[in-house]
């Protein structure tokens, strides 16, 4: 059986963070029930680039049921009230107030089931003079500081994938089973509330512990990490890129030695410290740059792995989807059979991760909680 087989999991839910905590419970196993508005999730309409479905939509949706709700209604509040005497887990990430003035409010649904694992995902928390602003992932890449120390000097840029939702979802993927526990040895559900600003404040701890006790927070620096030298991107002869990371003073001589054939270079006075490699960056990657740019990247690749340094090559997406360590895992969607990554989890076989048509299960489900 599933390690989640015997769970149930009511989603109302819409966008990215709270379907990728629940499409992580149903690929464990659980029963999730998505609960859609008639128009369908929005994130059903991010694109159609996966055979005239959405990629979004179908990354985090699989394996779950979609039933078509209007919660403003009171035969269907009134159902999905029934659902919930029975579920094991509530999540949702509606507008600031939204669920409460339904009447599905986290601290009423605790009152009323005492078994029931609510999980509230928002912005910016349910208190605090931001509770009530609307946020989205690009928006808190902003606010917490992420957009200040990525991308280059001359600009910010934004991290390439969602990454304040992903946070999000798994942070509340974390606390839900951490929840089923505590309910396993106690007996009661518990009230989790996940914010999309402290899940990446807690990541900008960093940056933030240079600011606060250092004074000074880390400078954009592009490729390159901002506290380790060399550490980063570098063009070979043929215009590619390769990375490179030093974790110590160990790899740093054995780098000079048997990558740059340059022994002396570990020895300069300017070079000596990681922080005196920081400092002097532009010094460094001047040096690095001099003998990359002369040489092929099988050459410069072969020396790194002879010499054991950690390198990677700069890839396009498109070389990720061609990738010999890339493991997929084909999924069924409205459109037809595609792949996708396949999830880095364990406890993943005979889960069904089909996609669901918009209301596709919403008859059997009103059918199954009909006046109970």
């Amino acid at each position: 059986m599933p390690v989640l087989g015997d769970i149930l999991v009511i989603a109302l839910e819409q966008a990215v963070a709270a379907p990728f905590a629940s499409c992580k419970l149903a690929q464990a196993g659980a029963r999730v029930i998505k609960i859609e508005r008639e128009s369908g999730d929005f994130a059903r309409a991010y694109d159609h680039v996966v055979q005239g479905e959405s990629a979004y939509f179908i990354w985090l949706n699989r394996g779950k049921q979609s039933l078509v709700l209007d919660i403003k209604q009171q035969q269907d509040s009134d159902l999905l009230q029934r659902m919930l005497a029975r579920a094991d887990v509530f999540i949702q990430n509606l507008a600031p107030g939204a669920a409460d003035r339904a009447g599905f409010g986290s601290d009423e649904l605790r009152r009323r089931f005492d078994r029931l694992i609510t999980c509230d995902i928002s912005g910016y928390g349910d208190s605090g003079p931001y509770a009530q602003m609307k946020a989205y992932d690009n928006l808190l890449q902003g606010e917490t500081g992420l957009l200040a120390v990525t991308g280059t000097a001359d600009a910010p840029a934004k991290v390439g994938v969602s990454l304040a939702d992903i946070g999000a979802g798994l942070h509340a993927y974390t606390a839900l089973l951490e929840a089923l526990i505590v309910r396993e040895q106690t007996g009661h559900g518990s009230a989790i509330k996940i914010s999309l600003f402290d899940c990446l404040a807690d990541w900008m701890s960093v940056p933030y512990l240079h600011q606060v006790y250092g004074g000074k927070a880390p400078v954009r620096s592009g490729t390159h990490h901002a506290s380790i030298a060399p550490y980063g991107c570098y063009r070979v002869r043929d215009g590619r890129q390769v990375m490179i990371g030093i974790q110590n003073e160990r790899e740093w001589c054995r780098f000079c030695e048997d990558v740059l054939l340059a022994p002396e270079v570990a020895r300069r006075e300017t070079f000596i410290t990681n922080s005196l490699r920081v400092e002097n960056r532009a010094q460094l990657d001047a040096t690095i740059d001099g003998v990359f740019s002369q040489l092929p990247l099988e050459e410069v690749v072969e020396r790194l792995r002879a010499a054991s340094i950690a390198y990677a090559r700069m890839n396009s997406v498109e070389e990720l989807a061609k990738h010999p360590q890339l493991q997929t895992t084909t999924v069924d969607t409205p459109s037809g059979s595609i792949k996708l990554p396949a999830s880095p989890l364990p406890f993943r076989d005979d889960i069904d991760e089909r996609v669901p048509k918009l209301g596709e299960h919403s008859e059997m489900i009103r059918y199954e909680f009909a006046g109970q």
